[in-house]
């Protein structure tokens, strides 16, 4: 089943890689969506794609890369969409 996720990723992930490291993991599931800072230090992600695949990608963003620090993964699920044609590290 098809399903898109809203997350938000608590801790140090901001200046360490963090966004480059989520890409690689969705790509590596065939995740669409995107990644981007927040400003409150935050990192936050929306992807698309079958569910099991999202909740594989959500337990690698709560492991990290080796120079984050993960203390939070908050999980929004909701409707598949199709409105992302990739995924991308939005600036």
């Amino acid at each position: 089943m098809q399903i898109s996720a809203h997350i938000i990723i608590k801790g140090l992930v901001q200046g360490v890689g963090f966004r480059w490291f989520v890409e690689r993991e969705a790509d590596k599931l065939a995740l669409k969506g995107f990644v981007r800072n927040l400003p409150n230090g935050d990192v936050e992600t929306e992807v698309e794609g079958e569910k099991g695949l999202i909740d594989e990608f959500v337990q690698q963003l709560k492991i990290g890369n080796r120079m984050s620090r993960v203390s939070d993964v908050i999980v929004t699920p909701g409707d598949f969409t199709g409105k992302f044609t990739d995924f991308q590290i939005r600036f």
